[in-house]
C-alpha cells in the first residue's frame, strides 16, 4: 500500500514533464507566462466570491501576503498592460484600507498586527501611487495618503526615550502581542523604504530625514554590519530598557527591502553615501542569496524543517526590490537583468506542477518553490511561490518600463500628509456592553446551570440502578 501511494505521488508531482514555454527574447512570450501563472495566483484568492472578505487571503495565510500578493498584482499591470485582475486589487485594498483613517489597520486584524504586516499595506498602497494605478474614489482614502497615514504612524510608534535601542520601531504594534519585546530589520526596513519612496515621490525633505535617521539607526546599532550584512533583529529587554541577544538570522528580504530604500534614496538626493549603501547592500544580496546562480533561501531552504509560511514568498519581494533598485540605480540594472532572466528560467522551469485540491489553476502551472534543482518541481504549491514565478517572470519586461511616477511626473495620486491616526498605539476601545449583551450572558448561564444539574442527575441515577 505505502509503494503504491508513493508511485501516486510520483506520478503527480512529474504531471506535466513541460515546462512552461518562456522565451525572454519575446515580450508576447513573457506576457503569456506571466499571465498562465497570475492566473493560477489569483485562484487562491476568495475575497471577491460571495462568503469572502475582500482583500483577504483564506486560511492558511495571513493578512500581511494578501498585501504582498496585491502589490505584485499592480506591478504585473504596470509591466504587462494586462487590466485582468485591476478590479480585484482595487477592491481589496479599499475594504482594508480602514476608512476613514485609511492607514491599514482594521480591528479584525488587531490579534496579530505586526509594523511589518502594516507595512506590506503601506508598501502596496505606494506602488500604486508610483504607478500611477487608477484612483480611488474621491471621497475614499487615496493611495498616497495611505502611505503618509502609516508613516505618520510610524513616527508616533518610533521609541527613543528610556533608552529603548536608541530608536527603531518594535515588531508588533500592539503591547500584549508576543513579539512586542522585539525589534527587527523588516519592520524598520519597512518604515525607511515607505520614508525614502515618500521622499521621492512627494519631494518633501522631511520624508528622506526620516529615512536617514532609520537608516542610521539600523547601521548604528549593528543590524546592518559594516560588510552590509542585514541581521534580523534585538530583543528588548523592558528591566534595563536595553537592547540585546542580537538574532543573526539573515533573510533575502531583510537585506532587499534596505536596498530598494537605499536606491530611493540615491535616486532622490544623488548622493554618494547612499551609492555607497546600494552597492554593499546589492554586493551582499547577490553573495548570500545567490547559489550556483539561483535564488535562495539559506536560513530555511534546505533545512530539515524547510521554510514556513512566510518564508516561501520571501524571493518574490526580492526580485520586486531588486526591480526597483535598477530603476533607480542605473549602473545597477546589468547585473540586476541578469539575476532577473536566471531567476524567470528558473521559476518557468518549476511551474509543472498538476491542478488538483491545492491548485485551481491551469493543470500543469503549479510553481514549486525551490529553484536549486532545475526543472524540478518540489510539490510546495502555494500564494507565496506562484507569486514569486510571476514576478519572476513578468519583471523582464523591466528595460521598456518607465521609470516609477512622481508627483512631478505622471503621479496623480492626491496625499493628505496629516492622515492616519495620532492614537496609533493603543489598543481600540472595546464596545460598551449593552443590556442585550447582559440579557444573552444571563441566559447563557442559566443553560451552563441546568447543564450541570442535568448532568449530575443523570450520573448519579446510573449509580442507583
Amino acid at each position: 500500500m505505502r509503494a503504491w501511494a508513493l508511485g501516486v505521488v510520483s506520478m503527480l508531482l512529474a504531471a506535466s514533464s513541460t515546462a512552461l514555454e518562456l522565451d525572454l527574447s519575446s515580450k508576447t512570450s513573457i506576457k503569456d507566462t506571466a499571465s498562465t501563472i497570475a492566473y493560477g495566483l489569483v485562484k487562491y484568492y476568495n475575497g471577491n466570491l460571495t462568503g469572502g472578505i475582500p482583500g483577504l487571503l483564506p486560511g492558511p495565510y495571513y493578512w500581511w501576503e494578501a498585501g504582498g500578493m496585491f502589490g505584485h498584482l499592480i506591478d504585473y499591470w504596470y509591466y504587462t498592460g494586462d487590466a485582468t485582475y485591476n478590479d480585484i486589487v482595487m477592491q481589496g485594498m479599499m475594504h482594508q484600507i480602514n476608512a476613514p483613517t485609511g492607514d491599514f489597520l482594521p480591528r479584525n486584524q488587531t490579534n496579530a498586527m505586526g509594523n511589518d504586516d502594516q507595512g506590506f499595506w503601506a508598501l502596496t498602497t505606494m506602488m500604486a501611487t508610483e504607478a500611477a494605478f487608477p484612483d480611488p474614489p474621491a471621497d475614499t482614502p487615496q493611495w498616497l495618503a495611505g502611505a503618509q497615514a502609516v508613516f505618520n504612524e510610524y513616527v508616533v510608534r518610533w521609541q527613543e526615550e528610556n533608552g529603548l535601542c536608541g530608536g527603531g520601531l518594535r515588531w508588533q504594534v500592539y503591547s500584549v502581542l508576543q513579539g512586542y519585546d522585539y525589534k527587527n530589520s523588516i519592520a524598520n526596513g519597512c518604515f525607511f523604504n515607505v520614508a525614502a519612496r515618500l521622499a521621492r515621490f512627494t519631494g518633501n525633505t522631511t520624508y528622506a530625514e526620516w529615512a536617514t535617521k532609520i537608516y542610521e539607526w539600523e547601521s548604528g546599532i549593528g543590524l546592518i554590519d559594516t560588510d552590509y550584512a542585514v541581521h534580523d533583529g534585538y530583543n528588548v529587554f523592558e528591566d534595563t530598557k536595553t537592547c540585546g541577544n542580537r538574532h543573526n538570522e539573515q533573510y533575502s528580504y531583510n537585506a532587499a527591502i534596505w536596498l530598494a530604500g537605499s536606491a530611493a534614496m540615491y535616486d532622490f538626493t544623488k548622493n554618494d553615501t547612499w551609492k555607497t549603501h546600494v552597492d554593499g547592500l546589492l554586493n551582499f544580496t547577490t553573495r548570500m542569496f545567490i547559489k550556483d546562480g539561483h535564488l535562495w533561501e539559506p536560513p530555511c531552504e534546505t533545512q530539515p524543517k524547510g521554510c514556513d509560511q512566510n518564508q516561501v514568498s520571501f524571493k518574490g519581494y526580492v526580485i520586486r526590490f531588486l526591480a526597483f533598485t535598477s530603476k533607480m540605480a542605473p549602473w545597477t540594472s546589468d547585473g540586476i537583468r541578469t539575476i532577473l532572466q536566471q531567476a524567470a528560467k528558473d521559476a518557468a522551469g518549476t511551474c509543472i506542477g498538476p491542478a488538483g485540491a491545492n491548485y485551481q489553476g491551469a493543470d500543469g502551472s503549479a510553481c514549486g518553490f525551490s529553484w536549486l534543482e532545475d526543472g524540478k518541481y518540489d510539490g510546495k504549491a502555494g500564494v507565496g511561490p506562484q507569486m514569486t514565478a510571476m514576478a519572476a517572470v513578468f519583471y523582464n519586461l523591466l528595460e521598456d518600463a518607465k521609470p516609477p511616477a512622481t508627483s512631478e511626473d505622471r503621479g496623480t495620486s492626491k496625499g493628505n500628509p496629516n492622515a492616519g491616526s495620532n492614537m496609533a498605539q493603543p489598543m481600540p476601545k472595546l464596545r460598551e456592553i449593552v443590556t442585550a449583551d447582559r440579557a444573552g450572558a444571563a441566559i447563557l448561564t442559566t443553560l451552563f446551570a441546568v447543564g450541570i444539574v442535568g448532568g449530575s442527575f443523570f450520573l448519579m441515577s446510573d449509580l442507583f440502578d
